[in-house]
């Protein structure tokens, strides 16, 4: 066909796709991807469930690593000014051992001799704002409200009563908390001595490539664990010594115990705060009077927006830092599925599944950079002397 029969016929027009060609192939495309995100869930299922049966083994590896975290900074500096790691390891962990039983020795005693008062003046607090809800302005007569009042009273009675006759009765349940402990102890002693051979052994088992990205994962994994745990203990430590002494100066009684929750919640951000700061304000409350709990809750709010308006952004880098709703929900499926335990370690576990999600994104990006068309606007415009391609003796 000549050139003028091309011109005369026009280019061929786009076939027209059927309906029901489109839909079936985003059908397929849904049914795809239901059947990816499916066996994820299983899998997710499946994890949890292992999770349960082996809590056991890995409550201890959780939290030996968690603390091994804070014992390796002066382990590694007494590596590095040459010393065994095994004798190294051995003096943090005895120095960290006897400073964990001095305070435990120190406050321990105070706090289970003082926990039925606080539980009743929690309670007195909870009775007085009932009062208040139910009288002018707001007249409150709800029910379900009253119900509420005393289902939180009757819990903190218990709760109270609890600490006072000791959490820790049986003796089996005496036997397991020292096996824990003494896992927790051994492991940690380990994970500081023989940690930096465990990154080069799985690199070489692993192979090159996927050694490559679990070394460069397991690196950012423990930095950001490490940080967050110094990082929270020294701001659950600068909140304590400035909301204890503000209860001191105020003159509300167990202030020192207050002290020692509002350090303890401080590991369990936005809920620990929270509780801690509600108790001050409630024991303020029914010994000191209204104008001192609102002083207290002044207080309470200063320390906590100087904590996370100063001293986070400054003590801790924002690759560390995760949403206040990823902190809720994280604490809530924390404290819902492992208690207490499970609360201290949600934010941790949240923090390290987010460093892992970064690092997926980035391998992400960089295939997708990778990958991109180069258009003729990006490629650079190169002048060739003619000359340049003649041979020698042929040159111009």
């Amino acid at each position: 066909m000549s050139e003028q029969d091309n011109a005369a016929t026009g280019p061929t027009p786009a076939r027209k796709r059927d309906r029901g060609e489109i839909i079936g192939q985003g059908g397929m495309w849904l049914a795809k991807w239901s059947l990816v995100l499916a066996a994820i869930a299983v899998g997710a299922w499946i994890f949890g469930w292992l999770i349960a049966r082996l809590w056991v083994i890995i409550l201890p590896i959780a939290l030996a690593i968690v603390l091994a975290t804070v014992m390796w900074p002066p382990t590694r500096g007494m590596i590095k000014r040459g010393m065994p790691p095994a004798a190294a390891a051995s003096i943090t962990l005895v120095l960290s051992i006897g400073v964990l039983a001095g305070v435990i020795a120190g406050i321990v005693p105070s706090v289970v001799s003082q926990a039925p008062e606080l539980a009743n003046k929690t309670t007195q607090g909870i009775n007085q704002v009932q009062d208040w809800l139910q009288g002018p302005p707001l007249n409150l007569q709800d029910d379900q409200i009253d119900n509420a009042v005393h289902s939180v009273i009757a819990k903190v009675q218990e709760s109270g009563t609890a600490i006072a006759s000791g959490v820790f009765s049986g003796v089996s349940t005496a036997s397991s908390l020292l096996v824990t402990l003494g896992l927790v102890l051994i492991l940690s002693f380990f994970f500081i001595k023989d940690g930096p051979r465990f990154i080069p052994w799985l690199h070489s088992v692993s192979g090159g490539k996927a050694g490559r990205h679990l070394e460069e994962v397991l690196v950012r994994m423990w930095d950001t664990l490490g940080g967050f745990i110094r990082t929270q203990a020294l701001v659950s430590l600068i909140d304590a010594v400035f909301i204890g002494a503000g209860l001191l100066i105020l003159g509300v009684p167990l202030a020192p115990v207050l002290a020692i929750l509002t350090f303890i919640g401080g590991f369990i951000p936005i809920v620990g705060a929270f509780v801690a700061g509600a108790l001050a304000v409630l024991v303020a409350l029914v010994a000191n009077g209204f104008t001192t709990a609102m002083i207290v809750l002044a207080l309470i709010l200063l320390v906590q927006q100087i904590e996370g308006n100063v001293l986070q952004p400054v003590l801790q880098s924002k690759s560390m830092k995760l949403h206040a709703v990823i902190v809720l929900l994280a604490v809530a499926a924390g404290s819902s599925l492992y208690g207490i335990v499970g609360a201290f370690l949600a934010v941790p576990v949240a923090a390290v599944t987010a460093v892992v999600i970064r690092y997926i994104g980035e391998q992400i990006d960089l295939q997708t950079i990778d990958n991109e068309p180069v258009s003729e606007s990006d490629t650079p415009n190169i002048v060739v002397d003619e000359n340049d391609a003649l041979p020698e003796g042929q040159k111009a």
